[in-house]
This record gives C-alpha cells, sequence and structure tokens, in this order.
C-alpha cells in the first residue's frame, strides 16, 4: 500500500472516530452535583468565574444573586479543583447527589419512537422535534380554513421555526402569542404549547371554546430547535443555541433579544449557559423571530412565554427593578392567574417581576415583546416542577405532561379573561 493511501486510510479512521464520538450520548456517570451558596459580593464573584470556565463543570441555575442557591454539576475530575476554589472563598457548598446520571435516570420521560406520531399523537410522552412538526403539519392539512402553518424563522443548522395560526372564524380578532422551548432542556414548554394547540381545536369545554371562538392565536413550540434535538441526540441538559463560538456552542436565546441586552444577568463567557451572545440578535433563531412578531405586532395584544421549572409567573422588567407603568393592571392579571392554577390540583405558583421574583436576566423575549413592540400584556410561565426539585427539574415525569398542561390552561383563560376585562384586547 502507497503511503498516499496509508495516509488516506488513518485519515478515514480518524473522522470514523471522530463521528462516532460526536454521535455519542452525554452521560454524567459520577458526576457529582453540588448546590452552592454565596454569601456576599466576593463570593458571588467567584461562583460567576466559576461558571463558564470549563464545560465540566455545568452550572444549573444562573448565578445573579447573593444568597441564592445555585447548582453545579462536576466532572470526577474536576471535583479536587472545585472544592479547592469554594474553600478558599470559604463558600459554603452542599453535595446533593454522588452520580447524577444515576439521579437522572430515576426519571421516566417517556420519548415516543421516532416516526411514530400521526393520529397517534398524545401527552402522554415526549416527541422529537420532527414528529411535533410532522403533528403539526397534519393539523394544517386536517383543518385549512382554521389552521395555517407558519415558519417563524430559521436556525443555524437550517432547521424551520414552525409555528401555527389558530382562527375560528378568519376574521381579525384579539391576538395571542404563544412562545416556548426556547431553552432546550425544558420539555415539558413545548408538550404544553402542544396540548393548548389540541385543546383549542378539540375541547367541548365552553371556556376554552370561547378562546378559540374569540381570539387569534400563534403558537410557536419550539423556539429552540436545534437546542431541542441535541437534547435527544446529544446531551440531555443542552440549553442554548448550536452556534459555534471557539471551542464552545451556542448562546443563551433567552438573553440575545434586542432590549437592555446583555446589562445585567447573563454572561460575557461562550461556555457560559447564560452567554448573551456577541451582540443582541446574533443568533439566527431570535433574529428571525423577532422579525416575524414584528411583522405581526398589530395583531398581537398578549404574549406568553412558556419555560421551566420553579412554579413561577412572571412579567417585565429582567434588566430593572423598575416596574412597567401598568403594573397594577399586571398585578391584577397576576392575581387571577395563580389562583387558577391551583384549583385543578392544588398546584402552588409565585411570582412578579422577573427582577425581584427570581433573578436579575435581560435580553429576554416577554421584556422584548413589551418593550419595543408595544404588546401591553407580556408574561413568562415557569412550569412544573417546583424550585425544591434539585438535580431532576428539567425532567419531569411524562405522568405530569397533562396535569402540569391542565392547570397552566386553567391559568391562561383565567388570564385571557382579565385581560379583556382590563380593556387591552380592544
Amino acid at each position: 500500500m502507497s503511503l498516499n493511501k496509508s495516509l488516506l486510510f488513518a485519515a478515514l479512521g480518524l473522522l470514523a472516530t471522530f463521528g462516532l464520538s460526536q454521535a455519542e450520548r452525554v452521560h454524567y456517570d459520577n458526576y457529582r452535583l453540588y448546590k452552592a451558596t454565596s454569601e456576599n459580593e466576593e463570593q458571588l464573584a467567584v461562583l460567576k468565574e466559576l461558571e463558564g470556565s470549563s464545560d465540566s463543570i455545568i452550572f444549573l441555575d444562573g448565578v445573579h444573586l447573593v444568597g441564592a442557591d445555585v447548582q453545579m454539576v462536576v466532572a470526577p475530575h474536576k471535583v479536587p479543583d472545585v472544592l479547592e476554589i469554594l474553600g478558599k472563598a470559604e463558600i459554603k457548598y452542599e453535595l446533593q447527589s454522588k452520580d447524577f446520571q444515576k439521579s437522572l435516570d430515576e426519571i421516566d420521560e417517556k420519548v415516543a419512537p421516532k416516526g411514530r406520531a400521526g393520529s397517534e399523537y398524545n401527552w402522554g410522552q415526549y416527541y422529537e422535534l420532527d414528529d411535533t412538526y410532522a403533528w403539526m403539519q397534519s393539523l394544517a392539512k386536517q383543518n385549512p380554513k382554521i389552521v395555517t402553518l407558519i415558519e417563524g424563522g430559521k436556525t443555524y443548522q437550517g432547521r424551520s421555526i414552525l409555528g401555527l395560526k389558530i382562527s375560528k372564524s378568519g376574521s381579525e380578532k384579539p391576538g395571542i402569542f404563544i412562545e416556548a422551548g426556547i431553552h432546550a432542556r425544558e420539555w415539558i414548554a413545548p408538550a404544553a404549547a402542544t396540548f393548548i394547540v389540541n385543546q383549542l381545536l378539540t375541547s367541548n369545554v365552553d371556556s376554552i371554546k370561547q378562546l378559540a371562538d374569540n381570539y387569534n392565536w400563534y403558537v410557536f413550540p419550539h423556539a429552540n430547535p436545534d437546542g431541542y434535538v441535541y437534547t435527544h441526540t446529544k446531551d440531555r441538559l443542552w440549553r442554548k443555541t448550536r452556534t459555534p463560538y471557539g471551542s464552545c456552542f451556542g448562546a443563551d436565546p433567552n438573553r440575545n433579544w434586542g432590549f437592555h441586552w446583555n446589562e445585567v444577568g447573563a454572561s460575557d463567557s461562550a461556555c457560559s449557559d447564560t452567554y448573551a451572545g456577541p451582540k443582541a440578535f446574533s443568533e439566527i433563531e431570535t433574529l428571525s423571530l423577532s422579525n416575524y412578531i414584528a411583522s405581526i405586532k398589530d395583531k398581537i395584544q398578549l404574549y406568553v412565554s412558556l419555560h421551566a421549572y420553579s412554579q413561577y409567573l412572571l412579567y417585565p422588567y429582567g434588566h430593572t427593578k423598575s416596574l412597567p407603568d401598568n403594573v397594577k393592571d399586571f398585578q391584577q392579571v397576576f392575581n387571577a392567574a395563580i389562583s387558577a392554577v391551583s384549583q385543578r390540583y392544588n398546584t402552588k405558583y409565585t411570582g412578579g417581576n422577573i427582577y425581584d421574583a427570581i433573578y436579575p436576566a435581560a435580553g429576554a423575549s416577554v421584556d422584548w415583546a413589551y418593550g419595543t413592540q408595544g404588546v401591553r400584556m407580556a408574561f413568562c410561565y415557569e412550569l412544573r416542577p417546583s424550585s425544591n426539585s434539585y438535580a431532576t427539574g428539567f425532567k419531569l415525569p411524562a405522568s405530569q405532561i397533562i396535569p402540569a398542561s391542565e392547570e397552566l390552561l386553567d391559568s391562561i383563560t383565567a388570564m385571557v379573561s382579565q385581560v379583556e376585562k382590563l380593556g387591552y384586547f380592544k
């Protein structure tokens, strides 16, 4: 065999090995889960520096506030370094799990076999992106006078950001926009969005029929398709987009919107889960979807963003303690919505303005819709489970999809009623 051929086969072998390694799924065997709490600004700065310093240290919470617990998943070889840093800074920490993968495996998410959605699509299991898109396309074909398939944007990897417009009469009516799945690992958010779509089309409950008859709905279950696919094929805990930035990948698409971008609550490190990106709307996902929203902004009066987890209902702002000029109306709607969410299963939600209720976070879609597009009612739900669900909060059992979605729709029904009473739909 010639030298050139030998080199060629060696190169092919390396490529094959590389391709295999790229296809392998990330596992967290023997990774430690720690909870750490800063007590002053100096300790907070140490945690911020640690966040994004290595892809072997994964923060499950944003590092924003003194006194707030943060969870971090640490690879076995990084444990001594992390504990030394925490010890020198006198940061209190607690071991939550010695084997993070085992903690994850204890949750039964139940993913439907790929390519078998069709008429069997249901909410007893989670679905991969292509199956949900196939179901959405089938709804448009089956209900051509009611359902319109929309391409609201594109992704870095060339996928479509698909949504559905649901309009029972076809006439111009007040509009409600639902965006879900912008953080890839929050699987319950797109599942709940598709549940709402199904209920609007099939429910015989009077209150839901009124929602379908009296409003135009724009529903986008997957605002971050590339990231969602990656959570199924590679890393269940992936949050960001998949745009390459040096040796790291992705920006946080809910810190990338062009309203007070990167002022607070985001990171400049491309390895961080809260990386704001190199500039506002650097991500094609947020740029293209924002352009679509801007094109219909006069048709939208209520914007709802679905996330997980912690059971919060939030409203602007995330970049400042200052409150919206119509904060009394926000509070009235908030009170009705969190009261309704507890009626069916006694699930308790809390919340308020983003900055005070959870943490400072600039560049979110809700703030952008309210602050730049004239959508005077904009809310963010953080769905089940509660904030006490350490380690496995992003993995909600499939058995909870329906109850979580039912109580969400109860809440949105009450929300829409209050927004109507306050005159925002006129």
